[in-house]
């Protein structure tokens, strides 16, 4: 059954070819590490480890006792050589780790989680988070509000950001992980429907999901379109539900997770694995593109380097998507828990650098193309302005800073920077 999907969207070039078929490989055994006490929405954690410590893989060294939070865990064996601030790609300081690695070790080897008494806790316990960008702790969604009962577990299998391919060869290669993850959460909240939610551009991931699964948890092929696989736009396609305005999408009885942080889930549970690598598409202007198994910590120019390095120019490299990521200024900057892939792009494929304010036409296209019907023109005039009462009276808090916007836009306004700054000043009056 194909889903019809949502209202507005665009039709990036996917650019997965180069990946989509390449096996998930190990990635780079690195010899030192820097492990950030923040990589997840919330509290950041506070190191338990000293300098000079000798700690096991596996073993907490990061944590905190907030309710959102996910605690840390050392992706490597070593020794602990500093505890110093780390800039990360995002630009956000924080406190980090840095692990001096033992040599020749046994990746197989780790220290187990402690045992939980519920998949929440397991959630916890794992330092598990949403593994397709967001990094939203996974045990907080895992214990929904008393009166927004769930009765919809939604995967996220649509990977619709271009050139990423990572969530594709995990439905591929371990089908039976995201399965068993699936029905985990669905236990674990009550749910009586499990739907995971695969673009039509993945026909293999759809076949490979429905040889894994029973009747008790459908395969949904969904219209390729970006952001189809942005929360509350997957949740409209799969149950024809809308997020009202300031709600939560928990308020349909829906609740999604990605088809990553299903995998890790089922680890956490079946073999009280914690969260210390992920898989990462590295793409665009390298030698080997590929999906790479990468202990987290491990630095984005030596991922880049484990692929063979640059090809050709190099223009800008990314963390994340095109659409959503985010520039990398510094390439010893680490790879973390929601680092979905790296690409690397020629100069001719970024788009020029706009100086100024550029003038808004009134051609409608962004407002056409917004997946959350807003009119980003209007916001973005408004914000400009610094008129944040205006922001605020047309919804800049329900952008999902999704950029279909700023794609479309013939006079290449930055929308997207301007309504992210519309936001930041309405949170920071308390709106």
């Amino acid at each position: 059954m194909l889903k019809a999907g949502f209202r507005g969207g665009i039709h990036p070039s996917g650019h997965k070819q180069a990946t989509s078929g390449v096996a998930i490989t190990r990635g780079p055994v690195p010899a030192s590490l820097i492990v950030p006490m923040s990589q997840h929405l919330g509290a950041p954690c506070l190191p338990v480890v000293e300098k000079g410590d000798h700690v096991v893989r596996g073993q907490v060294i990061g944590t905190v006792e907030a309710f959102v939070s996910a605690p840390i865990h050392a992706p490597m064996s070593g020794v602990i050589a500093a505890i110093r601030p780390q800039v990360l790609v995002s630009g956000q300081r924080v406190s980090a780790v840095e692990i001096t690695c033992d040599e020749d070790p046994d990746l197989d080897v780790f220290v187990r989680c402690e045992l939980a008494d519920s998949t929440a806790g397991a959630a916890r316990s794992a330092g598990i988070v949403g593994m397709g960008g967001a990094a939203f702790p996974a045990s907080v969604k895992l214990t929904p509000p008393h009166d927004m009962p769930v009765h919809t577990v939604i995967l996220n299998g649509c990977e619709c950001e271009p050139y990423l391919t990572c969530d594709h060869r995990v439905m591929l290669e371990t089908p039976l992980e995201v399965i068993d993850g699936a029905r985990l959460i669905r236990d674990a909240v009550g749910a009586s429907r499990v739907v995971v939610g695969v673009e039509d551009n993945k026909p293999d991931a759809v076949a490979a999901l429905r040889a894994a699964t029973a009747d008790d948890v459908e395969i949904l092929s969904l219209r390729t379109s970006y952001p189809q696989g942005a929360e509350k736009q997957l949740i409209f396609a799969v149950l024809g539900a809308e997020v009202s305005h300031g709600k939560l999408p928990a308020s349909t009885g829906a609740l999604v997770h990605n088809v990553g942080t299903a995998v890790a889930l089922a680890r956490a549970v079946r073999e009280r694995r914690p969260l210390i690598e992920r898989v990462v598409t590295v793409t665009g202007r390298v030698v080997r593109p590929g999906n790479y198994l990468t202990v987290i910590g491990t630095s984005i120019g030596e991922l880049i380097s484990f692929a063979g390095g640059f090809s050709g120019e190099v223009g800008r490299v990314i963390s994340g998507g095109p659409m959503t990521g985010m520039g990398v200024s510094d390439l010893s900057a680490p790879v973390v828990k929601g680092t979905s892939g790296i690409v690397v792009l020629g100069p001719g494929e970024v788009a020029p650098a706009v100086h100024g304010d550029q003038p808004c036409i009134r051609c409608g296209r962004c407002s056409d193309a917004c997946p959350m019907m807003l009119q980003p023109f209007v916001l973005g005039i408004y914000a400009n302005k610094r008129m944040w009462d205006q922001t605020q009276d047309h919804h800049a808090l329900d952008c999902i800073e999704c950029g279909c916007c700023s794609y479309v836009c013939p006079t290449s306004r930055p929308l997207v920077q301007l309504i992210r700054l519309a936001k930041h000043a309405q949170l920071e009056r308390g709106e």
